[in-house]
């Protein structure tokens, strides 16, 4: 059986899982008590199970097992099923830790001592760690010191882990973000060949897409915690192979697989910063509320979302495609600097960091103004 094939039928096991479980989650959720209340943050209006990422879950999981003794011998290196293992092993932590949050909503530190749990599993447990880097303008992929890249990978796990769920604000929102950036990923590794990360990638988005079935507007089930930090770990552990990849994708790709969730972060930390609130403080600052408060509904903000993170991940692919050319260092700067730019320009228009503060808008309206009146004082 062709192995683009098995891939499709991994697919469909798992969309049918999440298809299947979700309603019986919502149920469990209910049961037990995993549910949201309204509150002057929140957006929904009625009292709302969570919960949902367990069915993620269980539909990633199960697809896994379920397509395992349909791959053919040798498609899988050790070296893969140490990948596999690692996120399989770190995701059930994580899952676990988010179901109980959904039950009893733990403390923000007991929360960030199990995530840092699950990124250590990874890392002394099964050896996954960015040991490579490939620095724009650098000659060659530089090794990393372990002293170094121990830390940088459990400070990549957890706040790529903690980025979505500060996302995790609108039905759907989440979810098909994930989707989106799983989807790329999906494709670079496709283009790479790289068998393992194309079997768990297409295994998460089948469950992510049955899922958004019950997710997108007006909801039934929200993912809760359980469902956006076993999205975020997933997607951060996924992503790394953009640093292990010696001659693919250079050190920008992963940053831009999951360029909503971190710019979202980002800007959410200068906010809170220029507004003198802590750090860990929530708001209702983000991107999605600003959009929200600009007059957009509920559908076309996600939508509008979507669509960022889908430019995104259309640049991580060119990135990931032109980084062996020779003019892939200038290739790479010049993504950056647009991206700089036009993030600027978004939150400016936005007002994700300040409603007031336009320095860059108002700069570029003055240089029209001056080059208008330049122009017509030449006319004359």
């Amino acid at each position: 059986m062709p192995v683009g094939l098995l891939y499709t039928i991994g697919f469909i096991i798992s969309l049918v899982l999440a298809l299947v479980m979700t309603p019986l989650v919502k149920k469990l959720a209910f049961k037990v008590g995993a549910i949201d209340k309204p509150n002057h943050r929140k957006v929904h209006t009625r009292i709302m199970p969570r919960l949902g990422g367990l069915a993620i879950y269980i539909a990633f999981v199960g697809g896994f097992f379920l397509l395992s003794p349909l791959l053919p011998d040798g498609l899988l290196r050790p070296s893969d099923m140490k990948l596999i293992n690692a996120l399989l092993v770190g995701g059930t932590i994580i899952i676990v830790l988010g179901a109980l949050d959904d039950r009893f909503e733990l403390s923000a530190k007991v929360k960030l001592v199990g995530q840092i749990a699950a990124a250590s599993v990874v890392v002394f447990g099964f050896g996954v760690k960015i040991d490579l880097l490939n620095i724009p303008f650098g000659e060659t992929m530089q090794p990393i010191a372990h002293w170094i890249a121990i830390p940088i990978t459990i400070l990549w796990i957890v706040g790529v882990t903690n980025a979505i769920n500060l996302i995790d604000g609108l039905d759907g929102l989440a979810a098909g973000v994930s989707g989106i950036a799983i989807a790329t990923i999906v494709v670079m590794a496709s283009l790479m060949g790289f068998q393992p990360i194309i079997l768990l990638s297409t295994l998460l988005l089948g469950g992510i897409v049955g899922f958004l079935v019950f997710n997108f507007h007006p909801a039934k089930i929200f993912m809760g915690d359980s469902g956006s930090l076993f999205l975020g770990f997933s997607l951060a552990t996924l992503s790394m192979l953009g640093f292990k990849q010696v001659t693919i994708v250079s050190f920008v790709t992963p940053l831009l697989i999951i360029g909503v969730p971190l710019s979202d972060t980002f800007f959410a930390i200068i906010r809170r910063w220029v507004n003198k609130r802590p750090v860990f403080a929530p708001d209702k600052g983000h991107l999605h509320h600003r959009l929200r408060d600009l007059g957009f509904s509920h559908r076309k903000t996600v939508l509008i979302i979507w669509g960022v993170a889908a430019i995104f991940g259309g640049l991580a692919i060119v990135q990931s495609a032109v980084v062996q050319s020779s003019a892939a260092n200038w290739i790479t700067f010049a993504v950056i600097c647009l991206l700089m730019f036009f993030l600027q320009i978004g939150a400016e228009v936005t007002g994700i960091v300040d409603k007031t503060r336009r320095p860059l808008i108002n700069l570029l309206n003055r240089i029209f103004l001056r080059t208008k009146v330049n122009a017509e004082s030449r006319s004359k």
